[in-house]
C-alpha cells in the first residue's frame, strides 16, 4: 500500500509557528521562494486553522515538485549527453580510434560476446512476440505446459517447442553454471571477510612492526649505537618524460650518509631527447655532491626485469648490502632509509620490507578515485594482514628495500615474466625469507588518469599471476615449505585471489545474470545479485571512508573491469601473446602543493652549498642546454586527445540493456535496476567517458 500524504494532524500540532514562514510565488514556468524574517504578517491568524494548514500543505508540495522537476531535468541532461555522446562516436566516429585486439584470445572473447548479444536480441524478439499475444505459460519461473488444445498455428507451436528445449536442456546447464559461480563467489567472499577480520584485530592490538629505537647520527657513523648501512638505490624508468625530474629530485635528497648511498639511474629510453634529459639531471645532482650514475642499456630486453638484472651484474653491488627500488613516478620522503633500513637489524632472516603507496592524483576524476579504493584496501589489508600473519605478501615492485643476499640466493630477476616483482616474491618466500609491511610509511606516486592507461596496467596485473602459476608451481610442490604454507600459495595467493575472482565476476554478472532473463528457470538469488555485491562493496571501501559517496559506481565498474581482468587471466593462463606484452603506464607527472613547495625549499637550500663537486664534465650540459633551446625555440604540434572506442565493453553493455528489456516483461524490478545500471556502466566505459582521454 502507498504511504500516507495526509500531514494535516501532524502539521496541526501546537499553535506557534516554527522557524521562518515560506512564501511561494508561481511565475509560470518558475517557482521564486521568499524567506520572511520579520513578524508573520502574510499569514495573519483566521477564525479556521484548516484552511490555513492546507495552503502551507500545498506550498510544501509545490516546493517538493520544484525539486523533483529539477532533478529529472538533470538526468535528462545526463541522458542527452550521454545519446549525445553515441551519435558523435559510434555513428559518425568523430575524435575516435578503435581498440587494436592483438591477441587471438581477445578476438575470440568479442565474437563469444557478439554471439550472446545476436541470440539475446533474437530472444527478446521472439518474447515480445509472444507476450503481446498473450503466451504467458510461466508464473513466478514455474513453466506451464500448455495442452494440445490450447496451441493455435505453428509460431505458437514453435514458441511451445522452444519452451520444452530450454527447459529441459538450457536451464539445467545455466542453473549448473550458476551454482558453481555463486559457491566460488562465496568462497572469495569468506576469504574477504577473514582479511577484514585480521585487520580488524590488527588495528585493535595496535599491532605493527618495530625496530629497536636506536640513534642515528651521521656525524658519527662508526659509533657503537648507529646502524648506517651500505644501500644501493636504483630507479628503473623507460621514455619517463613527465616524471623523471621528480623522482631523482626526491631519491637524492634521501636523509642517509653520502659515502654509503649510490643512486643507480636505470634508463631504457628509446628517446634520444629523453635520455639527454635525464643525463642532465643526473649530471646537476652529480655536480651538488650526491653520488648518482646513469646506466643505459645497448640490447633492451627483458624490460623491467632486465633492466633491474643488468644493473645488478656491475661490479661495485658486492660491495652493498641493500637495494631500494622505486619507480620512476615514485617520490619518497627523505626518512624512508631511516625508516625502512633499521628492520634488517638484528633480523637475519628478513629479505624485504615493503612501503605504502600513496597518491598524489586520487581526486583527479571518477577513474583515480575508484583505484584509490581498491589500492587502499589491497595495501590496508591484504598486505597488512599478510605481513602480520604469514610473513608473505606479493613485492609490490616498487617502494620497498631488499637486502641483496636475498635476492641473489633465490636467483635473482628473471625475465621470465612481466610481473618480476611477484616472482621475485615467490622465489624468496620459498627459500625461507621473511618479509614485512610498513603501513606507516608511504610514498607518493601517480594514479593512472586515462582508462586506456588503466586497462594496460591492469591487464598485466592480471596476466602476468597466472603465467607465473604455470611456472612456480612445479617449484611450490616440490619445495621443503610446511604443507599449510604450500596451501596459502597454491589456493589462496594464486587460484582464490588472481584466478577465481575475474572469472566469477565475469561470467556471474556479465553473462549468466543476463541470460536468467531469457531463461527464466535458471533462477539467479536476489542476495547474489544485490545483497551480497554491497555488503563486499562496503567491507573494500573501509579502508578509505572518504569514498563512501562513490560505493555504488564502485561496484558497478569493478564488474566492468572484469572483462579486462577475465581476458588478462584467461591469456596468461594459456600463455597467449599478449601474456608477455609490457606497455609503460602513461602518467601525467602531478605532485600535491605541500611537496612542490617542500621539494623547491630543498633544492635552494642545495643549490647555496658552497661545496660543489665536479662528477661530469660541463660538456654534457652544454650539449643538453642547446638541445633544450632547441626544443623551445621550434614550434610545439599541437596535443591531440583522442577517445577509445572498446568493441568487447560495448557489446556487454547491449547485451546487458537487452537483458534489461526482457526483465520488464516478467516484472523483475531489483534484475532490471541492476542490469539497468550495469549496461549503462558498461557503455560509459566502452565509449571511454571515465577518465582522461590518451593523447
Amino acid at each position: 500500500m502507498a504511504p500516507s500524504l495526509d500531514f494535516s494532524r501532524w502539521w496541526a500540532k501546537g499553535n506557534t509557528s516554527k522557524g521562518n514562514p515560506v512564501v511561494v510565488t508561481m511565475e509560470n514556468p518558475n517557482y521564486s521562494v521568499l524567506e520572511i524574517n520579520g513578524p508573520d504578517e502574510v499569514f495573519r491568524p483566521v477564525d479556521k486553522d484548516r484552511g490555513k494548514n492546507a495552503k502551507q500543505f500545498t506550498w510544501v508540495l509545490l516546493l517538493k515538485a520544484h525539486k523533483a522537476v529539477g532533478c529529472v531535468a538533470w538526468l535528462g541532461n545526463i541522458l542527452w549527453s550521454l545519446l549525445g555522446s553515441i551519435k558523435k562516436r559510434l555513428i559518425f566516429g568523430q575524435g575516435v580510434t578503435v581498440e587494436n585486439e592483438k591477441s587471438g584470445k581477445g578476438r575470440t572473447l568479442y565474437r563469444v560476446i557478439m554471439g550472446f548479444l545476436v541470440m539475446a536480441l533474437a530472444f527478446l524478439a521472439f518474447e515480445l512476440v509472444a507476450h503481446l499475444k498473450g503466451w504467458h505459460y510461466f508464473q513466478t519461473n514455474s513453466l506451464h505446459i500448455p495442452q494440445t488444445l490450447e496451441i493455435k498455428g505453428w509460431l505458437h507451436s514453435v514458441y511451445f517447442v522452444w519452451l520444452e528445449f530450454r527447459a529441459d536442456y538450457i536451464a539445467p546447464a545455466i542453473q549448473a553454471l550458476t551454482n558453481f559461480c555463486v559457491a566460488l563467489f562465496l568462497i572469495q567472499s569468506a576469504d574477504r571477510m577473514l582479511l577484514c577480520l585480521g585487520c580488524f584485530w590488527i588495528k585493535f592490538k595496535k599491532i605493527k612492526p618495530r625496530f629497536e629505537e636506536t640513534p642515528l647520527k651521521s656525524d658519527d657513523l662508526e659509533g657503537a649505537g648507529c646502524y648506517y648501512p651500505k644501500v644501493l638505490v636504483q630507479i628503473p624508468m623507460c621514455n619517463e618524460r613527465e616524471v623523471y625530474e621528480q623522482s631523482i629530485s626526491a631519491v637524492c635528497q634521501l636523509d642517509w650518509p653520502k659515502e654509503r648511498l649510490l643512486i643507480q639511474i636505470l634508463d631504457d629510453s628509446d628517446d634520444d631527447s629523453i635520455q639527454w634529459l635525464i643525463k642532465g639531471e643526473v649530471a646537476k645532482w652529480n655536480q651538488r655532491g650526491v653520488n648518482i650514475t646513469y646506466r643505459h642499456r645497448l640490447v633492451r630486453t627483458g624490460y623491467k626485469a632486465g633492466n633491474l638484472k643488468s644493473a645488478m651484474n656491475c661490479d661495485y653491488v658486492k660491495d652493498y648490502e641493500f637495494v631500494a627500488i622505486f619507480d620512476a613516478d615514485f617520490q619518497p620522503n627523505p626518512d624512508f632509509l631511516k625508516l625502512t633500513v633499521p628492520h634488517f637489524k638484528d633480523n637475519p632472516e628478513l629479505g624485504l620490507v615493503q612501503a605504502r603507496w600513496a597518491f598524489v592524483n586520487r581526486d583527479e576524476n571518477l577513474l583515480t578515485r575508484l583505484q584509490n579504493i581498491n589500492l587502499c584496501f589491497h595495501f590496508e589489508v591484504e598486505q597488512q594482514v599478510n605481513g602480520v600473519f604469514l610473513n608473505f605478501f606479493g613485492f609490490n615492485g616498487t617502494a620497498g628495500v631488499w637486502r641483496i643476499k636475498a635476492l641473489e640466493e633465490s636467483g635473482g630477476w628473471l625475465e621470465r615474466t612481466t610481473v618480476e616483482d611477484m616472482d621475485i616474491a615467490v622465489r624468496a618466500h620459498l627459500n625461507g625469507w621473511k618479509f614485512i609491511f610498513l603501513n606507516d610509511v608511504k610514498v607518493l606516486c601517480e594514479l593512472p588518469e586515462s582508462y586506456e592507461a588503466y586497462k594496460k596496467q591492469q591487464h598485466r596485473w592480471h596476466s602476468g599471476p597466472m603465467h607465473l602459476f604455470r611456472l612456480c608451481l612445479p617449484a611450490i610442490i616440490s619445495s621443503k615449505m610446511m604443507f599449510w604454507k604450500k596451501a596459502n600459495l597454491i589456493l589462496l595467493f594464486f587460484l582464490l585471489r588472481k584466478l577465481i575472482l575475474p572469472f566469477y565476476s565475469f561470467t556471474l554478472f556479465c553473462i549468466i545474470l543476463p541470460l536468467t532473463m531469457f531463461v527464466p528457470e535458471a533462477e539467479l538469488s536476489m542476495w547474489v545479485i544485490c545483497y551480497v555485491p554491497v555488503f563486499m562493496s562496503f567491507m573494500n571501501i573501509l579502508p578509505s571512508l572518504r569514498s563512501f559517496p562513490f560505493i555504488v559506481p564502485y561496484l558497478l565498474f569493478e564488474n566492468t573491469m572484469s572483462v579486462t581482468k577475465f581476458n588478462a587471466m584467461v591469456s596468461g593462463l594459456f600463455k597467449l601473446g599478449s601474456s608477455y606484452e609490457w606497455v609503460v603506464t602513461k602518467k601525467a607527472g602531478r605532485s600535491s602543493e605541500p611537496d612542490l613547495l617542500a621539494v623547491e625549499e630543498r633544492e635552494s637550500k642545495a643549490m647555496n652549498h658552497p661545496q660543489l663537486y665536479r662528477g661530469t664534465s660541463d660538456s654534457g650540459l652544454s650539449e643538453l642546454n642547446k638541445l633544450i633551446e632547441h626544443q623551445e625555440a621550434g614550434p610545439k604540434p599541437p596535443v591531440k586527445k583522442l577517445n577509445k572506442i572498446y568493441k568487447k565493453e560495448l557489446a556487454l553493455a547491449f547485451l546487458l540493456l537487452t537483458a534489461a528489456l526482457r526483465s520488464l516483461l516478467s516484472a523483475q524490478g531489483v534484475h532490471f535496476y541492476f542490469l539497468l545500471f550495469q549496461g549503462v556502466s558498461f557503455l560509459l566505459v566502452g565509449l571511454d567517458l571515465i577518465g582522461e582521454q590518451m593523447s
